[in-house]
């Protein structure tokens, strides 16, 4: 008996009870750049990521402007919208839940800064200006651009009335858009430049965003036909003026008056106009005012005046540019844009897309093919559900 007792105390006294529940991880979040970071690529943007949870809220800003950004479909993963601004501090605020509760984190980190003004850029047009149907966007920088095809996805174009349109290289340093036909008329148009950060040459970033709204007016479209020396002026669809001209006369390739699509550039009254390549007393030399000028190329191609009134629709005796009456060229000056096209007709000389605004002389095949990004895409294709169209006029 008491050896059977000893037996059961003895079994008895391995009796253990243990909690088996499992351990529930709390969000684990990472920032990039790294929070503490003083010189990081603007470049490379911003991601917040969570493991074991997903994203709450994210929130960053560069010295108190707020850096726009997106999550992905599962809310674990946010990335900013574009590149951020150089040189400056940020601060990054996140929120991340899961089983195991919420979490948060702060951060901060400076981005490296860009070399000097080699960020800049020129931008035509200009804010607020207003414009024919054929105006390009053409964006000029200051130094030679290494990576092309970040820079065409920086550039956003919101119009009232989209259309397909691209952006083509001229250059290491030029960027141009035109749009696969002309604009429609009267209509808002804003270019979004979002350089800022944007990476153009090793260690050379875009210094600052910018906005540039312009507005396409009336569709007004002159046509010279140099054979029968007479220039049609065209709003919409009605013929508003009939212009007999005298375009180059052709006895050599300086005297020939280029055909082609041509855009009006700009204007001016008067405009000096001096004979390329010769000094006075040579043949050919002249050096004269010539006044309602309106530029059409960069090989010194204008619609002007000129008293050369006998010839006018009747021969071609210019050297080169299409001269008009005082009076119709008076007309024509007060209601040119940049950006009116003007077809010219009937010479042995084609216009160069790169001669002045020369673009649409190149198919739209031939326009895609010089993109970085080797595709077209709606004029809105960039703009997220959230950003709002401009408004028609």
């Amino acid at each position: 008996m008491t050896l059977f007792a000893v037996a059961v105390l003895g079994c008895g006294c391995t009796s253990v009870t243990t909690d088996a529940r499992p351990r529930i991880p709390a969000p684990a979040v990472t920032i990039s750049p790294s929070p503490g970071e003083f010189r990081a690529r603007p470049d490379q943007g911003l991601v917040v990521q969570v493991r074991d949870g997903t994203l709450a809220a994210v929130t960053a800003f560069a010295e108190g402007k707020r850096i726009p950004g997106e999550f992905d479909d599962s809310r674990t993963n946010w990335r900013s919208t574009w590149t951020l601004p150089p040189g400056v501090e940020h601060v990054v605020n996140v929120t991340a839940t899961g089983d195991a509760g919420p979490v948060r984190e702060a951060a901060r980190f400076r981005t490296l800064p860009t070399s000097g003004s080699a960020g800049d850029v020129a931008i035509s047009p200009l804010p607020g200006q207003v414009t024919g149907v054929g105006m390009p966007i053409v964006v000029t920088f200051a130094t030679p651009v290494t990576d092309r095809a970040a820079v065409e996805r920086a550039l956003e174009v919101k119009a009232a009335k989209p259309v397909e349109g691209a952006w083509r290289w001229f250059g290491p340093s030029q960027v141009v858009y035109r749009t696969r036909r002309f604009w429609p008329a009267r209509q808002k148009i804003v270019l979004i430049a979002h350089l800022a950060g944007v990476r153009i040459a090793p260690g050379v970033y875009g210094s600052a965003d910018r906005t540039v709204p312009f507005t396409v007016s009336r569709k007004q479209i002159s046509t010279v036909d140099t054979l029968a020396h007479r220039m049609v002026v065209r709003r919409g669809d009605e013929v508003v003026r009939s212009i007999p001209v005298s375009a180059g006369r052709g006895t050599s390739w300086e005297y020939t008056t280029t055909s082609g699509v041509h855009l009006v550039i700009d204007k001016g009254n008067p405009v000096r106009m001096v004979s390329p390549g010769r000094v006075q007393g040579e043949p050919g030399y002249y050096d004269k005012l010539i006044s309602y000028a309106v530029r059409i190329s960069d090989s010194g191609e204008y619609v002007h005046a000129f008293n050369n009134i006998s010839a006018q629709g009747r021969q071609n005796v210019s050297h080169g540019c299409v001269n008009v009456s005082p009076a119709d060229a008076a007309w024509f000056y007060a209601h040119s844009l940049p950006g009116d096209p003007v077809l010219i007709t009937g010479t042995n000389r084609e216009l160069e897309p790169e001669n002045g605004w020369g673009f649409w002389q190149l198919s739209w095949s031939q326009w895609r093919a010089g993109s970085a990004l080797h595709a077209t895409k709606p004029v809105n294709s960039l703009i997220t559900p959230r950003l709002s169209r401009v408004s028609d006029m």
